[in-house]
């Protein structure tokens, strides 16, 4: 099977002996800038729609899997089948409704179940004191933070700290700029307007998620139109002008901006 030939290939890259000298200095410390860099690397063939690279950067982020894997087997903690093996009973119990007897019929149902499974979970790791167990607790310290904003907001929904709808998120947003403005005009104090700029930031995340969008996604393609509409005027600069944007006049640079948006469509 590929993945038996995966794995083998991943044990001679390792091996003491005749393996790769790069391959066995790697630890899990090291390896995991590239695992996560593989990771968004699979966000992006998707976001691009590119399937074919999909299929490579999946790859990719697979090979991770198995090296961190073959690091662990070396120091007898677990191997790769313990891997396989964990999140198979994973999945099971966290579908009673497809392995098991329980009905659930919407989408939403299966998350909530998902969730109270997974709070199950964690009382079970707390060693039975669950009255110390946090509606939080279990959202990752290295989650990015546009990601640990939105699990820690969909942790609180489900235990009912929540707007009730988008329209007063968007009366919050105005508050927190509001309340940014006051401080630009009161203070210099660079700590506050971190925490006002970071309450606008957290803010907007809850209005992506009270509109069911993926504020990571948004911001990427925000990114990537950036870019697009950027480099079109530097183009267009250095054809027309022979100049680039820190030599051109800003409301040059305004008019080509909006030329650019105009060609999007």
């Amino acid at each position: 099977m590929p993945i038996s030939k995966l794995l083998k290939i991943m044990s001679e890259l390792r091996d003491p002996n005749n393996g790769c000298p790069w391959d066995l200095e790697q630890t899990f410390e090291t390896i995991a800038p590239y695992t996560l860099e593989e990771a968004y690397e699979v966000r992006e063939a998707i976001t691009n729609s590119d399937y074919a690279g999909l299929k490579d950067e999946l790859g990719d982020l697979l090979l991770q899997i198995v090296f961190h894997s073959q690091i662990a087997e070396e120091s007898d903690i677990f191997n790769f089948d313990n891997v396989v093996d964990g999140i198979c009973n994973k999945m099971v119990e966290r579908h009673p409704h497809v392995f098991g007897n329980a009905k659930i019929d919407t989408a939403d149902a299966q998350l909530s179940s998902w969730e109270a499974i997974k709070a199950k979970e964690r009382e079970k790791k707390l060693d039975g004191k669950p009255d110390t167990l946090s509606a939080l607790d279990g959202v990752s310290v290295a989650y990015p933070a546009l990601l640990k904003a939105e699990k820690l907001q969909k942790r609180a929904a489900r235990v009912g700290f929540d707007w009730s709808d988008t329209e007063q998120v968007f009366g919050k947003l105005d508050e927190e700029i509001d309340e940014l403005k006051e401080v630009l005009n009161t203070s210099s104090d660079r700590s506050l307007l971190e925490e006002e700029l970071g309450d606008i930031l957290f803010t907007c995340v809850n209005i992506a998620r009270h509109l069911k969008l993926d504020p990571e996604t948004a911001l990427h393609k925000a990114n990537r139109k950036f870019t697009k509409r950027f480099q079109f005027i530097e183009k267009s600069l250095k054809e027309e002008l022979n100049i680039k944007p820190e030599n051109a006049d800003f409301s040059d640079l305004e008019n080509r901006w909006e030329k650019a948006k105009l060609i999007e469509y």
